[in-house]
């Protein structure tokens, strides 16, 4: 089940209460950002006051008694790669991104690892024996990839079992908003080895309308992941545009587009 809160720093982010570890799902609320990036985004790149964001990332940083520089971030490229990090690969705040990493796995504690959305799926894991969290940026390409193979995979390196795996699946675009090509059903279909059945929905003009969050919960079903270790949070970010960042959205809209964060530690 997933739950609101409001930070002391300003903040509202959601958890899940399948993850016993510290770990947020940002929304696009309580920060500074002003001139359609109101108030709370994370992206630089998009054109938003590098100040706000470095102040919006401050606070984030709080809710994991972290500095803005003693964190590790994922790219973002919609690939499947996975990067095991440490220490040393933290990331400067503000600083540019080469890792190519869309999904961040780590043995290592009091390391908060972050993903970026806003609309694909943030999935964030955690090993019930503390032995690997991760955090995954799962857009419907880099699901058809398999990335959370990779991440499990990752995981299991590390010492961690996939019945020990608590997986959180937080605010994305649902089935309601994300219309697709049959491109897309036909590789999540391959993806989940045909096991696809009620993932989507055929309408009369030919368009698809896919559940991205559910078909990554079954591949990590099929993964070993226990059913009572996987909670889906219900938020449609197309939906409600005033509380998280949607990239359709704002394109349809001809609006400025932020970003949301999500973020676990060990």
């Amino acid at each position: 089940m997933f739950s609101e809160h409001t930070s002391s720093e300003g903040p509202v982010y959601l958890t899940s209460s399948v993850l016993p570890a510290v770990h947020a799902f940002s929304t696009r609320l309580g920060g500074i950002s002003r001139n359609g990036f109101e108030t709370f985004n994370i992206s630089v790149h998009r054109g938003d006051e590098p100040d706000a964001v470095r102040e919006n990332y401050r606070r984030w940083c709080t809710l994991f008694s972290s500095g803005v520089d003693d964190c590790c971030v994922t790219d973002q490229v919609h690939g499947n790669y996975i990067q095991t990090v440490t220490s040393k690969d933290k990331h400067a705040c503000l600083a540019n991104i080469s890792t190519g990493a869309d999904g961040l796995v780590t043995g290592e504690k009091h390391l908060p690892i972050f993903c970026f959305t806003a609309d694909c799926v943030p999935v964030l894991l955690y090993d019930l024996e503390g032995h690997a969290a991760g955090a995954v940026h799962c857009g419907w390409r880099s699901s058809a990839a398999d990335i959370l193979n990779n991440a499990v995979t990752a995981m299991q390196s590390l010492g961690a079992i996939p019945q020990n795996i608590c997986a959180a699946l937080g605010p994305s675009i649902g089935s309601c908003c994300f219309e697709t090509d049959q491109d897309v059903p036909d590789a999540l279909n391959a993806y989940l080895h045909g096991d696809s059945k009620g993932l989507w929905v055929k309408r009369e003009d030919g368009k698809y309308m896919v559940d991205l969050r559910k078909a990554n919960a079954r591949r990590l079903l099929q993964l070993g992941l226990l059913a009572e270790h996987i909670d889906l949070s219900d938020a449609c970010t197309m939906c409600h545009p005033d509380k998280f960042w949607s990239a359709r959205y704002t394109f349809r809209h001809h609006q400025v587009r932020g970003s949301m964060v999500a973020g676990i530690m060990l």
